[in-house]
């Protein structure tokens, strides 16, 4: 029911057909599955109240009335009024704002699906980062925000449009939300949302703009016609990000990239069971399950392995880049079923036609697309190799018995490392986990004071070898972390870690202590966590408890494990 009912209006009789008509719908939202509100508290300047929507997948509809499929595509205008100081975005083409009045006025000129729409106010300030693009942010992010992105994104989108055709949204500006923004990034047109909490990690923080840099030709541009072909944007739009990354930061870094996150592919493949139907590039979709659930790695993964399996079909890259932009010139603004691409790209290669690449023996197009389990095939990674072969033979050193510890601590210098080497090496760590305790106390001593100073991305996935291998020592550290996070992406896969282990009471202590800096959605999920495998617990009058009482507040007597098939302490997916 959060989601709302259908509304069905009977048309005139008399109306002839084509005739334009006109329906007014007066309605009223407040909280729903697409609007967030947040108090000041929950922002990071605690000074206004905060909201945002997240229309992805069928969320808008509880946003406003709306055709909820991405097979419809239409422009929309929208008056907002908003208190003095509170700055109102959405994502459109056109905007205007009388101070007078409070009222901002919003149009976007070009049709898009409802799950487009997106709207964010608060304490906003911005500052112009290139000729066509500027940055919002609160006010204590901006400076940090400019000096993380200034000059970067012009450069991005000057390579995809020499990749795929002219960009044609206008302006393309950035919106960094509160922690308790749920995902990391969604493509909204002309307004990038963005979590604030990725600016400290510069190489994740690159790869989440330019892939939605690339929905704007591969998702937003032209649209999956149905939420069950979900890898026609993902996996073209990571296909287009990593064609962007290669020509501005070389096929090296692409590679390492590429790897780190086929690595996880493969952690997901274990976990769900390579005869999973979600695995399957056409997933079928029951009635009344949420799309949004079907999201997972193989939607990115699997669908870019098979577009670069079309790419080398082509022969050179850059044949498929003029294909792909043929494509975007004959579809923008249109929704599209995977066989209008593979159609359209059959027709641009008549030679490839001529040669039934489509039926070739155990990579036939329809397989690639209804069968479960791992890609088909892969890509040829070895161009990365300068840069994923320390990982690997660090990996090695510490992971063959008997443990020559000097060896390996003396082998890699980690604060030289890219980010996405570590986080490789740290995730193979945990593939291994639990390790020897002389391997685990060994490594803490080699490694865990670097890593305090390094990204979150790098000390999350440190802090959960620490917990899956039971290493007390360090286990402060798991509590000072978890103290100074609000984020769903830096919290749910501690919690999960610390639940499945022998860790639960520990963790419903640092959650009681802490549940207050949640937003209530992310709290509502770690309750869920924290309560597998208890007895209903009654609500807890917290005016009457210490603070060193371990204890939990259940807003809902939760028993069921938590929605979704993915733990994901396994995945970190961008929309």
């Amino acid at each position: 029911t959060d989601y709302g009912s259908s509304l069905t209006v009977s048309l005139p009789a008399a109306l002839q057909p084509h005739q334009p008509f006109q329906i007014v719908v007066r309605y009223t939202t407040a909280d729903g599955p697409a609007i967030w509100w947040l108090d000041p508290e929950l922002t990071y300047g605690n000074a206004k109240p905060f909201v945002f929507t997240q229309g992805h997948s069928v969320c808008n509809r509880s946003f406003f009335p709306c055709f909820d499929t991405p097979a419809v595509k239409c422009t929309y205008s929208a008056t907002v009024k908003a208190p003095a100081g509170i700055q109102v975005l959405m994502s459109a083409t056109q905007s205007t704002y009388s101070e007078e009045e409070g009222v901002y006025q919003f149009y976007m000129e070009y049709p898009v699906p409802a799950y487009l729409v997106a709207l964010v106010a608060g304490d906003l300030i911005h500052a112009d980062i290139g000729p066509r693009s500027r940055v919002w942010a609160e006010p204590c992010l901006l400076p940090t925000a400019i000096s993380k992105l200034s000059g970067m994104v012009e450069r991005w989108l000057s390579a995809a449009e020499s990749l795929y055709g002219p960009y044609i949204w206008g302006r393309y500006d950035i919106v960094f939300l509160p922690p308790s923004f749920p995902i990391v990034a969604m493509e909204n047109p002309c307004l990038t949302f963005i979590i604030s909490s990725i600016l400290e990690s510069d190489e994740f923080l690159i790869i989440d703009v330019i892939h939605e840099v690339a929905h704007s030709w591969f998702g937003n541009a032209v649209t999956n016609a149905t939420w069950e072909e979900m890898w026609l944007s993902e996996g073209l739009a990571t296909y287009a990000q990593r064609r962007i990354t290669t020509e501005t930061y070389g096929a090296a870094f692409t590679c390492l990239e590429t790897a780190f996150r086929l690595d996880a592919l493969h952690r997901q493949m274990k976990l769900l069971g390579e005869d999973n139907p979600v695995s399957k590039l056409q997933v079928k979709l029951e009635p009344g399950v949420n799309p949004s659930n079907l999201m997972n790695l193989f939607t990115y993964e699997k669908g870019y392995c098979f577009v670069y399996y079309l790419s080398q079909l082509c022969g050179d890259p850059r044949h498929f880049d003029s294909f792909l932009r043929a494509y975007i010139e004959k579809y923008k603004f249109t929704s599209v079923v995977a066989q209008d691409l593979l159609d359209s790209f059959l027709n641009f290669f008549p030679e490839l036609k001529e040669q039934c690449v489509e039926s070739k023996a155990g990579l036939e197009f329809e397989r690639w697309l209804n069968a479960t389990g791992p890609p088909l095939a892969e890509p040829d990674l070895s161009q990365g190799s300068s840069l994923t072969r320390p990982v690997e033979n660090l990996f090695k050193l510490w992971t063959t018995e008997p443990l020559d510890s000097a060896a390996a601590a003396s082998s890699a210098d980690l604060t030289k490392w890219r980010t996405f080497q570590t986080v490789l090496f740290l995730d193979r760590l945990l593939d291994g986990s639990p390790l020897p305790h002389a391997v685990i106390k060994k490594l803490s001593e080699c490694y865990s004071s670097q890593l305090d100073s390094m990204n979150a991305e790098i000390r999350i996935r440190w802090l959960q070898i620490v917990v899956r291998n039971d290493y007390y020592p360090d286990l402060y550290k798991v509590r000072r972390f978890l103290e100074n996070q609000m984020s769903r992406m830096y919290t749910i896969p501690l919690y999960e870690d610390l639940c499945t282990g022998t860790l639960k009471s520990f963790a419903l202590e640092i959650f009681y202590q802490t549940q207050n800096q949640l937003h209530p959605n992310l709290r509502k999920t770690i309750q869920q966590i924290l309560s597998q495998g208890l007895s209903p617990l009654p609500a807890i009058d917290t005016t009457a408890v210490t603070t060193d009482t371990p204890a939990m507040v259940l807003e809902d007597k939760v028993s069921e494990a938590t929605n979704g098939a993915i733990s994901l302490r396994d995945v970190n997916v961008s929309a």
